[in-house]
């Protein structure tokens, strides 16, 4: 075997082989020795690219200010500074989740993008492509637009068809962008419209990007619990990439939404989290879908709401299902759920989620 690779190494170098003073010939020997290191290091490297994000985070602002369309940059809504990614970059995030309003990027249902708005989102995916991080872009608008209903006579699906086909023809060619979230949280009037409106919105992604995944959030907030309840009839989205992520969130307060207004009880069950997210974990497993967890994030005033997470991380990445904190951004001041650094300086919340950013077993797969 060796004497095989000596020749066929001699042969490619066009030379004759090294042999040291006993007669040895070292050549194609120390050749051997580099190639398979070269290969062993590119099959590392490329296993390493391969493992997905298990822990993500929403980077928000570019959604504040409900109501006030267009409202202004650093004022009413708040886009990253040139070196915001620079921090979570050092901490070892590599992708993250953006939510931006339909009605500020388009001000007018079936016009053009709105290119303040638009041009800020380029610059985010600029600065996030300098730092090596993959963003989602994300349709924060709860199936709706301007409070009417996405899917009634004001709102019409075509109307959101054409946000969709706008929106992936702009940035289909920015090397950042690794998905598109179609829209957060539909909920209430808006659930019986939604499959019909998810299905139109894959196809007008597919009209320009085959590629990328796109990621379907579910009826009834895109509960974790409910979703088996709610959620069915998104088994029968087309798309003809086969490329669909589905998307729950999740939080552990007593009524599941985030709000956190409950100090805890002595009785606390620590497996709170790994409960409520397992009906959405089995809904995935049964139907051969792929799935993540677009939100769940805790307050810091009980080191048992950690303790929930820490169990609820652990169990998705034995599954292999990333999970996007809520929130970062820099606008969100004394937020008791806020991931953001304080002075160079890791919020309480950091220290659980460092330990989950990647699983070894977890790989970029599609189906």
């Amino acid at each position: 075997m060796l004497d095989s690779l000596d020749s066929a190494v001699v042969s490619a170098l066009g030379r004759p082989p090294m042999t040291t003073p006993s007669g040895i010939d070292w050549t194609g020997k120390l050749l051997l020795v580099v190639v398979l290191l070269v290969l062993s290091f590119g099959a590392n490297a490329q296993k390493a690219a391969r493992q997905a994000p298990m822990v993500l985070i929403n980077v928000s602002g570019a959604e504040f200010s409900e109501g006030v369309w267009p409202g202004e940059n650093g004022t009413h809504y708040f886009f990253p500074d040139e070196n915001y990614f620079d921090k979570w970059q050092a901490r070892g995030i590599r992708a993250i989740r953006f939510p931006m309003r339909w009605e500020r990027l388009q001000r007018k249902l079936g016009g053009e993008l709105d290119e303040t708005y638009a041009s800020l989102i380029d610059k985010m995916l600029i600065q996030a492509e300098r730092r090596g991080i993959k963003v989602t872009l994300d349709v924060h608008n709860f199936g709706r637009y301007e409070n009417e209903v996405l899917g009634s006579k004001n709102v019409p699906i075509k109307a959101y068809r054409d946000l969709l086909h706008r929106v992936s023809m702009r940035w289909r060619d920015f090397r950042a962008l690794y998905a598109y979230d179609i829209m957060n949280e539909p909920h209430d009037e808006a659930d019986q419209y939604w499959p019909k409106a998810a299905q139109a919105g894959i196809f007008a992604i597919r009209a320009n990007d085959w590629h990328r995944p796109i990621i379907i959030e579910g009826r009834s907030w895109s509960s974790a619990t409910r979703w088996p309840q709610h959620n069915d009839a998104l088994l029968d989205l087309k798309d003809p990439s086969n490329n669909l992520i589905y998307s729950a969130h999740l939080y552990f307060d007593e009524d599941a939404s985030g709000r956190y207004q409950k100090v805890l009880g002595q009785r606390f069950d620590p497996d709170i989290a790994v409960k409520r997210v397992r009906p959405f974990v089995e809904w995935l497993e049964k139907n051969g879908k792929r799935g993540q967890i677009g939100e769940a994030g805790f307050p810091a005033d009980d080191p048992r709401w950690a303790q929930a997470m820490d169990r609820l991380l652990a169990y998705l990445q034995e599954k292999c299902v990333p999970l996007a904190y809520w929130s970062a951004g820099s606008a969100w001041g004394d937020y008791s759920l806020s991931i953001e650094p304080v002075n160079g300086r890791d919020r309480p919340q950091w220290p659980v989620l460092a330990k989950y950013l990647v699983a070894p077993h977890c790989t970029v797969t599609r189906r």
